[in-house]
């Protein structure tokens, strides 16, 4: 199985190719030049993993939240390269990837996720990774006032980790 995912929908541009169980991805911050960097990236890591897009079973996207503009330039592309080379796509939640990026990293199987959302407000959500390594917290993904977040952490016991951009936002 391979499957090519892309994401722009923050300030920084990513792709990963899901190589038969192998990863090689490239991560870029890039503000505001998603557009001129996100093909280029996806020709690197099509080259270097020795794929074609052809050869890719689906494609996986950021699907935010995150900067208006930013979602939009990934769904964009996503949805051109995936009908040019007829695959199925898959939209995934940046809140998510980002919880799973921590857990990569630390093991932290309960993250806080937090992105700038400008304007004085975050995108958040609390994620717990399952027995079977599935995240589960989808559905508190909201936009939410600083106030609401401190509100929310009050609430919260034992340890989570935090990622994401919403935690320098605000004091």
């Amino acid at each position: 199985m391979r499957i090519l995912a892309i994401d722009t929908a923050t300030e920084a541009c990513s792709v990963a190719l899901w190589n038969n169980g192998t990863i090689n991805a490239h991560f870029e911050l890039c503000p505001r030049e998603h557009t001129q960097r996100i093909l280029p990236m996806v020709q690197e890591i099509l080259a270097a993993s020795g794929v074609s897009l052809n050869e890719i079973d689906a494609l996986a996207f950021g699907r935010g939240p995150g900067s208006f503009t930013g979602v939009r330039i990934g769904i964009g592309i996503a949805q051109g390269l995936a009908l040019g080379a007829n695959l199925p796509m898959i939209g995934v939640s940046t809140l998510a990837t980002m919880a799973q990026g921590a857990w990569r990293k630390t093991g932290a199987t309960r993250v806080l996720a937090a992105i700038d959302a400008r304007m004085g407000e975050v995108y958040w959500a609390e994620y717990q990774r399952d027995a079977q390594g599935v995240w589960q917290g989808e559905e508190t993904e909201a936009v939410l006032k600083p106030e609401r977040v401190g509100e929310r952490l009050k609430q919260l016991s034992g340890e989570w980790a935090t990622v994401g951009s919403g935690w320098s936002a605000w004091p």
